[in-house]
């Protein structure tokens, strides 16, 4: 089973990027599709996207289709969420998860990681 945290929240204006990353401990890991998930307050946690276990397969959630990628560099266990023409309503805090699945479910993923916030004022 792999460990997961993120990083490279913050604090960014309407329409600016960041970028942020998964890092997993443990075998194996291309053995899972990954998922970035994110909530904000008061809300349920949604999906955002996944990636497959190879990165042959990616998928977005419509509110971010085109503006945010997903990428995974396998040799250095790691996924990434590249987000860019951010919006306040992209305020939220962000978790990656992992799962032997390919599901854009959250009961599915059975590791996720601490979170890492993400607030964009406009």
């Amino acid at each position: 089973q792999v460990q997961l945290v993120e990083s490279g929240g913050g604090l960014v204006q309407a329409g600016g990027s960041l970028r942020l990353s998964c890092a997993a401990s443990g075998r194996a890991f291309s053995n899972y599709a990954m998922g970035w998930f994110r909530q904000a307050p008061g809300k349920e946690r949604e999906f955002v996207g996944r990636v497959s276990g190879r990165a042959v397969n990616t998928d977005y959630a419509d509110s971010v289709k085109g503006r945010f990628t997903i990428s995974r560099d396998n040799a250095k266990n790691t996924v990434y969420l590249q987000m860019n023409s951010l919006k306040p309503e992209d305020t939220g805090v962000y978790y990656c998860a992992a799962t032997r699945t390919w599901t854009t479910m959250s009961l599915a993923y059975d590791t996720w990681g601490q979170g890492t916030q993400v607030t964009v004022s406009s």
